[in-house]
């Protein structure tokens, strides 16, 4: 992942500091169950303590790497360096290389979950503010990007709200999936290593045994983690579009912050674009083409192959990254995000009480009128709105098929913005109940 995508908390966890320091750990908590339970000797975990993790040298390993063309053995031959070949000979004992590379994963992989969540949550708070202060700010709704009938922009925000609230749930269950280890030896038979091992390990590491490994710990483990990742991106990318076309200009509803020293164009002087969203839409489309590779790992060879590895070392710190930067960023736009009341009431007047059809309609039918009916008559005069540009119910006072139906009075009587947000409160009470609580789909 390019630093530009990566913030500095995420970019600590797929550093190589990170991941050889942990490796590190799970050899010292794998020497200490060893020598519990008598299988080497207890030099060992002392020639272990006396090395400390910054003693660690990338450069060393990558070194040695280059001689043995083998990451975990060049990692191996540099603790010996450290600790003495004497008294670390039985490190790794009874071990593989991916009972190290995969817990290391799992580790990374957990903590990566941990900040994502937390963006998670710092969205949601900015969703929240946004809705309650927008609960009633009336704007009109769109189907097939044509106006339909009055919402609120509150609405709007509980909307993406209650989704980032479900995706907070996956996550959680996404973490939990990938948090395993396996200690389990060649093939996963435990054949030269005690279970105990694994479980001490585990333990140590906040991890939970593997159920049953071959040699790697199974990749739709690891499939059901990116594929997360991909769901929440595609939610950002659904506000991030929201947000694109609310602040086009023919419409304009609102503005992503735009700052006093900040240039929109080379070459036009008067753009302020949404590049901060059109941002999270880019990151979203290179997160979702991810998924596949992780959806491939799952089909290996037999007890093991290392085709997934390469994978791996890629989509890992990409996706994880480039979520978690893309969750900072819109928590940002919308904490800071402009809305436009008036052009909102603005934009509604287009439709010349258009979008009121359907209380008509429902009005004509209850008058006495078949649906087809009562569906003509409206299809009819909101035709005449749009060509003469005049207001429906100018137009439905002066139609002697409604006005037969239903009384002028009456029928201006429908024709209130208010009838669209008086079940408001209702759909709020049910998104932002104290103590509410969703089981994951």
């Amino acid at each position: 992942m390019i630093p530009r995508y990566q913030l500095p908390n995420m970019a600590l966890i797929w550093s190589e500091n990170f991941r050889f320091q942990t490796m590190f750990a799970i050899e010292v908590y794998a020497a200490e169950a060893m020598v519990e339970k008598g299988l080497i000797p207890r030099e060992c975990v002392a020639a272990l303590h006396s090395v400390s993790s910054k003693d660690i040298s990338i450069d060393r390993i990558l070194e040695l790497e280059q001689i043995t063309r083998h990451e975990t053995i060049a990692f191996l031959t540099h603790l010996e360096e450290l600790a003495g070949p004497k008294s670390a000979g039985y490190l790794h004992y009874g071990m593989t290389s991916s009972d190290l590379l995969d817990s290391c994963l799992s580790i990374q992989l957990m903590h990566a979950g941990d900040l994502i969540l937390h963006k998670i949550t710092t969205l949601c708070e900015a969703l929240k503010k946004q809705a309650l202060a927008h609960k009633n700010t009336i704007c009109i709704g769109r189907s097939h990007g044509v106006h339909a009938e009055p919402t609120t922009f509150g609405l709007k925000m509980a909307q993406a709200y209650a989704e980032m609230r479900r995706n907070h749930y996956r996550m959680l269950a996404a973490k939990k999936e990938i948090s395993v280890g396996a200690i389990s030896g060649p093939v996963g038979t435990y054949a030269g290593i005690d279970l105990k091992i694994e479980e001490y390990v585990c333990q140590h590491l906040t991890l939970r045994p593997e159920t049953i490994s071959t040699q790697i710990i199974p990749r739709d483990r690891h499939a059901t983690y990116f594929s997360t990742l991909s769901i929440i991106a595609s939610s950002l990318e659904r506000l991030a579009i929201e947000i694109r076309s609310l602040q086009r200009t023919e419409i304009r509803e609102v503005e992503e912050a735009f700052a006093s020293t900040q240039k929109g164009s080379s070459a036009m002087p008067h753009k302020r674009n949404p590049i901060l969203a059109e941002n999270i839409t880019g990151l979203a489309r290179l997160i979702r083409t991810q998924v596949i590779a992780a959806l491939e790992n799952i089909s290996l060879w037999h007890e093991r192959d290392m085709s997934h590895s390469s994978v791996e070392r890629i989509i890992a710190p990409d996706m994880t990254s480039a979520l978690h930067f893309a969750l900072d960023r819109m928590a940002n736009i919308i904490d800071c995000l402009k809305v436009n009341r008036e052009r909102m009431h603005q934009n509604m007047a287009l439709s010349n009480e258009s979008y009121f059809s359907h209380v008509v309609l429902s009005a004509l039918i209850k008058a006495g009128a078949t649906r087809q009916d009562a569906y003509s008559i409206l299809q009819r005069n909101t035709a005449t709105v749009h060509n003469k540009n005049i207001k429906l119910s100018d137009v439905l006072q002066s139609d002697p098929e409604v006005t037969a139906l239903i009384p002028k009075e009456k029928l201006l009587a429908l024709f209130d913005d208010n009838h669209f947000l008086q079940h408001v409160d209702a759909i709020f009470d049910k998104v932002f109940a104290e103590g509410q609580t969703e089981s994951v789909i």
